[in-house]
C-alpha cells in the first residue's frame, strides 16, 4: 500500500507541475452544471426545511441512517480505487489499473443495490414522495443521484473495456470517467449530510 499511495504522489505532483486538467473539459462542463442543478434543489431543501422543521425531524428519523452510512462508505471505497487505478494507468501499469477499476466497479455496483433495500420498506409503509415535502425532496434527490450512479457505473464499464483493448489505453478517457465518479461520491456526501445527518 506504501507503493501504491507513492504513486498516487507522484503523479499528483506531475500533474501540478504540468498544469494537468484531468479528463476531457466538456465533462467538465458537464460536471459543473450538474452540480449548479442540484445545488438548486439544496438550496430548495433548505429553505423548506426551515419553513417546516418539525415535519422535516419527523420524516428525517424515519430514514434508515445504517443503510445511508454503508453506502457513503461503499462509494468512498469505491472512488479510492478509482483514484488509484487512474494513478497506475498513469504509471504504465495497466493491469494493475484494471484490477482496481474493476474493484471500483464491484463497490460501485453495491450502491443500487442497497438502495432498492432501503427504499423497498419506505415505499411499503407508505413513505412514497407524495407522504409529505421531505419525502418528495428525499426521493427527487436520491433518485437523481442514483441515476448517476448508473450512468457512472456504465462509464466505468467503458473505462475498463479502454483498459483491456486499447495498447495503449487513452488516458484522457480514464481521468474522464474518474472525475465523473468523483462527482457521483462528492454529491451523495452533501445529500447524505443534508438527509440523513442534519438536525
Amino acid at each position: 500500500m506504501t507503493d501504491v499511495a507513492a504513486d498516487v504522489d507522484q503523479t499528483q505532483r506531475s500533474a501540478r507541475a504540468e498544469g494537468h486538467v484531468p479528463g476531457e473539459s466538456s465533462m467538465w462542463f458537464f460536471v459543473i452544471g450538474d452540480l449548479l442543478i442540484f445545488g438548486v434543489y439544496f438550496v430548495g431543501y433548505m429553505y423548506f426545511r426551515g419553513q417546516n422543521h418539525e415535519l422535516f425531524l419527523t420524516s428525517q428519523a424515519r430514514l434508515n441512517v445504517d443503510i445511508g452510512a454503508v453506502n457513503t462508505i461503499v462509494l468512498l471505497t469505491s472512488s479510492l480505487f478509482v483514484a488509484l487505478g487512474t494513478a497506475a494507468a498513469r504509471a504504465g501499469d495497466t493491469a494493475e489499473g484494471l484490477r482496481r477499476f474493476w474493484v471500483a466497479l464491484a463497490f460501485g455496483a453495491a450502491f443500487p443495490l442497497l438502495k432498492m433495500f432501503e427504499w423497498i420498506p419506505e415505499i411499503s409503509a407508505g413513505l412514497t414522495p407524495g407522504k409529505n415535502l421531505f419525502f418528495m425532496y428525499y426521493f427527487v434527490m436520491t433518485g437523481m443521484h442514483l441515476c448517476h450512479v448508473l450512468l457512472g457505473l456504465v462509464i466505468m464499464g467503458f473505462v475498463i473495456r479502454n483498459l483491456k483493448t486499447s495498447t495503449p489505453p487513452k488516458g484522457s478517457f480514464i481521468e474522464t470517467g474518474a472525475t465523473y465518479w468523483h462527482m457521483v461520491d462528492v454529491l451523495w456526501l452533501v445529500l447524505f449530510a443534508l438527509l440523513y445527518l442534519m438536525r
